[in-house]
């Protein structure tokens, strides 16, 4: 079974550059497959609100461990996934439930983004494009690759796990992960000079 490993080639507080480099290297890859979800963690009832209006499409889940097993009245059931549509106006109740995760998941390309990047506000998130395809590059000796293919654009955060805010926005570009001779890592490289940018850190591990 191969895994994945995502290399990052901008940071950023430039949302708009963010976005758009970003963008650059999903149409590098891109396939009438390819698709993008959004995910961020919400942490007080009020942000909850918030997101629920901003985000109509989206689904709310709780990533407590002490979540009520039987929800209080008039309150869904958040130990699973619901449609913001279904969240009641008051959400005083779902305390419990905090911090949430509010998510859309395998959307078209173009369809999410931008307004999710907006209302997402200072939160840490992510954007993530997949079922993309990357060209072999024989002259550099890279084999080229589907599974592993995708791009991720972290906001305000520097990580994938999503748990320390910053001030700042991370591209990353993820090829399969191989061992030994640095292939994945000249990969990542060369996928990055094709959008006028380099690698800039260490490896992200799914």
């Amino acid at each position: 079974m191969s895994i994945g490993v995502a290399y990052p080639v901008l940071r950023t507080p430039d949302l708009d550059l963010a976005l758009r480099v970003a963008r650059q290297m999903v149409v590098f890859g891109a396939q009438p497959c390819s698709e993008v979800s959004v995910l961020a963690e919400v942490p007080t009832v009020t942000e909850a609100g918030r997101l629920r209006d901003a985000l109509p499409d989206a689904w709310f889940e709780s990533e407590s461990r002490d979540a009520p097993i039987v929800p209080p009245p008039g309150i869904p059931d958040l130990t699973c996934a619901v449609p913001a549509r279904e969240l009641p106006d008051d959400l005083t109740d779902t305390q419990a439930y905090l911090p949430l995760n509010v998510s859309m998941l395998d959307q078209p390309p173009g369809s999410i983004e931008d307004h999710f990047a907006t209302a997402i506000g200072l939160h840490p998130a992510e954007i993530r494009w997949s079922s993309l395809s990357w060209p072999e590059a024989p002259e550099r000796d890279l084999y080229g690759e589907g599974k592993h293919a995708e791009v991720t654009l972290l906001l305000n955060c520097d990580s994938r796990d999503l748990d320390a805010r910053t001030d700042t926005h991370l591209v990353l570009v993820h090829v399969r992960r191989c061992n030994g001779d640095g292939y994945e890592n000249r990969f990542a490289e060369w996928l990055a000079e094709q959008i006028g940018q380099k690698v800039i850190g260490a490896p992200q591990h799914s």
